[in-house]
This record gives C-alpha cells, sequence and structure tokens, in this order.
C-alpha cells in the first residue's frame, strides 16, 4: 500500500470540519476550506476503505471496497433537485462496502457513517426494490429460507444490535396474516445498525479492527441477503 494511504485514524480536524460545515454550508466556505476537506476527510476514507476491505474480503469474500467517490465513498454534495432543503453539502461522511452483482445500494451491504458526535455502523439493504422485495417475501414463507432468516435475526439480537426495516402495518395482501413469521412481512427493507458517540478508537488505527468486529456480528443477516440476492442476479443471467 502507498504510504499516503496507510491508516493511521481520523483526526479531531475531521470532526471539526463538518461542526464548521454545519454552521457554513455554502459554496464559498466550502470551497475556501476544501485542502481541509481533503487532508482530514477524504485521505483517511480512502485508507481506511482499503484497509477494511481487506478485512472484509475474509468474511465477505466478494466485497467490494473501491476508495473512489462514488463507489464506496459518498459523495458530500447533496441531491438538492427534490428536496426544500437548499444547502448544498451533507454534514456527515458515509462509506460503503457491498456485496453482489447489481447496483450497489441493490446489494447487501455494510455501512460507515460519521454525522458528530455520532458514529453509525450497519449492514443489510436500507429498501428493498420492487424485485428483491417480491423474492424477500417468498423467502419470508418459505420453509427452508424464512426459517434461517429467523435464525440470522436472532443471532445479531444476541449480539446486541437492532433489526430494522419494519415499515407496514398489515401484512401484505396474499400472504398469511397469520403465519409464524408474519412480522418479517412487514419489512421493506432489512438492516441492522449499531449507533453511538464517535469512540476515541476513531482517531487511531484499530478503529479498522472495531469496525470489523462489530460488522462480523452482524455478517448473519448480511449473508442471508447476500444468497437472497444472488439467486435473482442467476435467473437474470438466464434470460
Amino acid at each position: 500500500m502507498p504510504a499516503d494511504l496507510q491508516f493511521n485514524g481520523f483526526s479531531p480536524e475531521t470532526i471539526s470540519f463538518f461542526l464548521q460545515l454545519r454552521q457554513n454550508n455554502n459554496k464559498p466556505w466550502f470551497d475556501a476550506h476544501r485542502q481541509q476537506y481533503d487532508k482530514a476527510v477524504m485521505g483517511p476514507s480512502q485508507a481506511f476503505v482499503e484497509a477494511l476491505g481487506r478485512n472484509l474480503e475474509t468474511i465477505a469474500p466478494g466485497v467490494h471496497a473501491d476508495p473512489r467517490v462514488n463507489q464506496s465513498i459518498f459523495r458530500i454534495n447533496r441531491d438538492m433537485r427534490f428536496s426544500k432543503d437548499k444547502s448544498p453539502y451533507k454534514p456527515y461522511f458515509a462509506l460503503l462496502f457491498w456485496e453482489g452483482q447489481g447496483a450497489k445500494l441493490e446489494c447487501s451491504s455494510f455501512y460507515f457513517h460519521v454525522e458528530p458526535p455520532n458514529l453509525l455502523l450497519g449492514a443489510g439493504i436500507y429498501i428493498f426494490p420492487d424485485q428483491i422485495l417480491r423474492a424477500y417475501r417468498q423467502a419470508v414463507i418459505d420453509p427452508g429460507q424464512g426459517p434461517a432468516l429467523s435464525r440470522a435475526v436472532q443471532a445479531v439480537q444476541e449480539a446486541g444490535y437492532s433489526i430494522d426495516g419494519k415499515r407496514y402495518k398489515r401484512v401484505p395482501r396474499d400472504y398469511p396474516a397469520d403465519h409464524e413469521r408474519s412480522e418479517l412481512l412487514l419489512y421493506n427493507g432489512l438492516t441492522t445498525g449499531y449507533d453511538s458517540v464517535i469512540p476515541e478508537v476513531f482517531y487511531t488505527p484499530e478503529l479498522v479492527d472495531y469496525c470489523f468486529e462489530i460488522f462480523r456480528a452482524m455478517l448473519p443477516v448480511h449473508r442471508w441477503l447476500v444468497q437472497l440476492t444472488a439467486g435473482l442476479d442467476k435467473l437474470e443471467a438466464r434470460k
């Protein structure tokens, strides 16, 4: 790895940049502080993607860890086309490590999000596209895939992490409301998450191991979703 991509931790300047951005969310301020952004946010983010990506490959062999903007590194620019909020920049930074052959936001992913004073780590698919939603619902009631999902969810919850994605109040039409896994039919996405105050390890190289161990605990849900979407990819390839 080139020396400039050696991950040594983020810095207090990383947090300072976003706290200042909240108060000065405009292009002139950002342009004047672009060097700080590149040094304190982009540089360590690229190194972190490389380092954590190598670790994740040991448990998720197909993971994509690409240290480029619009790949594993989300753009800082906000999409203002349909928003009443016209501030041009996101007051946070986020990284994504996805596994699968489809569009990255349609694959199960490991997610890293820093929005001072909090750090959020997660895994899964936030919102299912229609094709995946249909496959997910069929899998929930499937006598093989359904119990495997229940076991995955239970394992992640027992490790101390949340399960999210429940957005419906009623079981969808054509599915049995009294099914033993009817609760899972109320989901239109499936994620597991961990939210905390930014820990001291954030400023050290050990952040890689810290995140890896949390992602490893979230792996049962991630793997179940990877298998689900891989089945869809195979069907698509046969067409």
